[in-house]
């Protein structure tokens, strides 16, 4: 890379730090005054200056924090939607909070008309921004050149279909490795960005320190090895420095705080939602046929347990004895109500007594099949590695891929978590579940005539 690009890249940098900077404080100004025009006044005891301080900076924290969990700075993303969509869950997160500690301090609840006042003019604001930050960032950042090393041809077509509609890359080619390999400098000539898919550590690590040196990007699909080694506890023995792996075993205090919040949150969501979970069986029961469909499920070292599920599908969808994922909006199992409760995840709401009972968690693996586990440990025997911890709702997988994202992907994602698994990562996942759970996308099934996410 010369060094013209590197110098328009590094201004291009600090333009949107400014950018994400301006952003912050023009939210968090639009809650102040807000604040200081209502709040304020109805506090029991009057806040000095200072106060009034605290409150900007707390307020600056939480939604730095939370829309960086929303991805509502992301504006290099190509959709401008995805960005607004992302501050204002933010915003809403983040005024619900300083709501209720506006209640501890005034000891009783204030009218949630300025708050909501507070809120559309956030919106507006964060709509303005975005348009004219999004639009600017897009006339100075041309696409990139981008190479893609492929190893494994399945993950290959995975990658190359997800970044070739990215209008920030523009895919000049795909070499498989052993053509790249000490050839690096006519196929990687004029290239600004490698995306390296399913290649081994060895050859990769080649590619790696030449990208390096010739100062291009580098996107890296992770292996397996990878993800395991990251979760590492580094020690020493007899003087030498070892890294130490066993099977997932978090510490008691997590796994007490953990089943703790299983057991809350699930009843307390169950209470809430009880009049939608009425309705909804109402109108199944009106269809015909039975409520909840039970499926068979893998857990935490291979346990088998019973997943609770509104029947979305037809009472005789499997009656082939075949197992198989849905193939999205145009399976003609799924039943006209069951179309809806799919969209909008209604269909999941049962698996709250599965977390209360403990056979599963909010945040872990999502369960599996038995028989669709051993289909994808056919051609990835690593993917029983999910099973070292017990399965959830939601998860990475959840988060950042699709249902018909492939096994090797979302394994990889699986590892992810349960390498880093703690109370802050869980409740990081909880908090960006909340933006998944209204991207249709997010639900798009396979291919019609398939039976797994295998490609």
């Amino acid at each position: 890379m010369s060094s013209g690009n590197n110098k328009n890249d590094r201004m291009r940098k600090l333009w949107v730090e400014l950018a994400l900077i301006l952003n912050i404080l023009l939210v968090a100004a639009c809650f102040t005054a807000g604040w200081m025009y209502y709040y304020h006044k109805k506090l029991a005891v009057s806040y000095l200056q200072k106060g009034v301080i605290v409150i900007a900076l707390l307020y600056i924290t939480l939604y730095y924090l939370l829309g960086r969990e929303y991805l509502a700075f992301n504006i290099n993303t190509p959709h401008k939607l995805g960005i607004i969509y992302g501050q204002f869950l933010t915003a809403l997160s983040t005024d619900f909070i300083m709501y209720i500690a506006t209640f501890l301090l005034m000891e009783k609840f204030p009218s949630v008309l300025p708050m909501l006042l507070i809120l559309a003019g956030q919106l507006m604001t964060s709509i303005i921004w975005t348009l004219i930050v999004h639009t600017a960032y897009l006339k100075t950042a041309k696409p990139m050149k981008t190479m893609i090393i492929w190893d494994n041809k399945g993950s290959f077509d995975e990658m190359y279909e997800t970044y070739a509609s990215d209008k920030r890359f523009d895919i000049i080619g795909a070499c498989h490795v052993s053509d790249c390999l000490d050839n690096y400098e006519p196929i990687l000539n004029g290239i600004e960005v490698v995306i390296i898919v399913g290649v081994h550590s060895h050859p990769r690590n080649k590619i790696l320190k030449y990208c390096i040196t010739n100062g291009i990007k580098m996107f890296i699909m992770p292996r397996v090895g990878d993800i395991v080694m990251s979760g590492a506890k580094p020690i020493h023995i007899l003087n030498f420095p070892m890294s130490f792996i066993e099977w997932y075993n978090p510490s008691p205090i997590y796994a007490i705080i953990k089943r703790l919040f299983d057991i809350v949150s699930s009843l307390l969501m169950l209470i809430i939602v009880s009049p939608l979970m009425l309705v909804t069986a109402l109108l199944i029961k009106r269809d015909g046929g039975t409520v909840l469909y039970k499926q068979t499920r893998l857990t935490r070292n291979g346990k088998e347990f019973q997943l609770l599920k509104f029947r979305s599908m037809k009472m005789d969808a499997e009656s082939d004895g075949v197992a198989r994922l849905s193939s999205g909006e145009n399976d003609d199992r799924i039943t006209p109500i069951g179309r809806f409760i799919r969209k909008h995840r209604i269909d999941e709401l049962p698996q709250l007594i599965n977390i209360l009972k403990g056979d599963m968690s909010v945040v872990g693996p999502r369960p599996e099949r038995p028989e669709i586990s051993a289909q994808y440990e056919k051609e990835l025997p690593e993917f029983s590695f999910r099973l070292q911890t017990k399965a959830g709702l939601t998860g990475l997988a959840q988060v950042y891929g699709k249902y018909n994202t492939s096994p090797q992907a979302k394994l990889i994602m699986d590892l992810q978590y349960i390498a880093k698994a703690n109370v802050i990562e869980d409740l990081s996942i909880i908090l960006a579940t909340i933006k998944v759970l209204f991207q249709k996308e997010s639900t798009k099934g396979i291919k019609k005539g398939q039976t797994t996410a295998l490609r």
